[in-house]
């Protein structure tokens, strides 16, 4: 299951980010940003109509993800949260 799959307000770990190429900066942020293996994850809010942004709280702290990036990490489950 990746971020962009899991429903609002469903705590899960992160199990990995996945890069798309060789030196992917965008998941190399993701892991900067604090999105790595064992850190809860949960979708906040979603932007109108399930669209975009996502509202992503990691920790302590919130993040507005597009989908695609979203689409990255790489979730345990819902069941392994909270």
């Amino acid at each position: 299951m990746t971020l962009n799959d899991l429903p609002r307000r469903t705590p899960a770990i992160v199990e990995s980010v996945n890069d798309q190429s060789p030196n992917d900066n965008i998941a190399r942020r993701l892991r900067e940003l604090g999105f790595v293996a064992g850190e809860q994850v949960e979708i906040v809010a979603e932007g109108p109509m399930g669209g975009e942004p996502l509202l992503v709280q990691v920790g302590f702290t919130r993040f507005a993800l597009r989908r695609a990036e979203a689409s990255r990490v790489q979730l345990r489950g819902p069941e392994a949260g909270a």
